[in-house]
């Protein structure tokens, strides 16, 4: 831990709707990757946490799940944990896909009108930040950003590509600056405080997602069954790939049980990379109807339960 008596530390909370680029955006911020990415909407499913050091400060982001208007049971959990991210934040950032807010004239999608709202009853001041830059010209962005700023008085506006890190680092330090003083919370070489099991299930979902495609079945989680560490430094992880009903067993298991084998060997890379060591990956399928609607389900994927 940092003994420095001039640091700073604090929570940076990252919200928008689903698909802004909140996780990417992370990615960006921590310099390595912890939330998974893809094009599905509401990938990421509970508070992802990254760890960055910018000169004197510690800064602990948070990556929300995409906020937006529940239907079932786990929407609603997602979303809970979107606004206890909010609430235990010393900064919050409302992330906006620039391109997505330029084709609704200049207002804001129901979504992120939502966060907006919810950001008014709390009383939450929160730093706008206009992603996909690079996908919009500079004089729509400045008509954006007086729109948006119209709708809510922004403490302050960023624009940034989270993809490609234009705009990134003025905002990493300009948060750094904010923050409180106090001790590090976390060692310096910390990135995250996400166990290990829960990222390498995140890991084995983020291929799911990527192979199946529009195929895939929303009621589609990953949990870690054992972690294994070896002697000769690799790991050895058994995982289960969970889906709600048994026709969508084949689907995921593909011919001959190929594409399960390439989520797998895809998951094992990454996962490896991730760690810097050899990991033998193990997959399985099992068919759990209505697992959305068990508790031991949520507690292995970090999100609470709800009645």
């Amino acid at each position: 831990m940092a003994e420095n008596p001039n640091t700073r530390c604090g929570f940076v909370a990252l919200v928008g709707a689903p698909n802004a680029g909140k996780s990417t955006l992370m990615n960006r911020l921590v310099g390595a990757k912890l939330s998974i990415v893809t094009p599905k909407v509401q990938t990421t499913r509970s508070r992802i946490t990254g760890i960055a050091i910018e000169g004197d400060a510690q800064i602990i982001f948070v990556d929300t799940p995409g906020i937006f208007e529940p239907k079932r049971r786990l929407d609603r959990a997602m979303v809970t944990a979107a606004w206890a991210g909010v609430a235990d934040a010393d900064e919050v950032v409302v992330l906006v896909d620039a391109g997505r807010a330029l084709k609704a004239a200049g207002h804001l999608d129901p979504d992120t009108a939502r966060i907006v709202e919810g950001l008014k009853k709390a009383n939450r001041s929160a730093i706008l930040v206009l992603n996909k830059l690079d996908t919009v010209e500079r004089g729509d962005l400045l008509t954006l950003t007086d729109a948006l700023n119209k709708i809510y008085g922004f403490s302050e506006t960023y624009m940034l590509s989270a993809l490609n890190g234009d705009g990134v680092p003025d905002l990493r330090a300009r948060l750094a600056k904010a923050l409180p003083p106090g001790p590090w919370l976390y060692p310096e070489d910390q990135l995250s405080d996400v166990p290990l099991r829960l990222l390498a299930a995140e890991i084995t979902r983020e291929q799911a997602f990527l192979q199946l495609h529009q195929e895939l079945p929303y009621a589609l989680t990953v949990e870690t069954e054992t972690w294994e560490e070896r002697q000769d430094g690799s790991v050895k992880v058994d995982q289960v790939v969970i889906i709600g009903r048994e026709n969508h067993k084949a689907m995921v298991l593909g011919k001959g049980g190929a594409r399960l084998k390439a989520i797998g060997t895809a998951a094992r890379k990454s996962l490896g990379a991730q760690l810097g060591r050899p990991v033998h990956l193990f997959l399985h399928v099992k068919v759990r109807e209505n697992w959305q609607d068990k508790p031991e389900h949520y507690s292995a994927i970090g999100l609470d339960f709800e009645e």
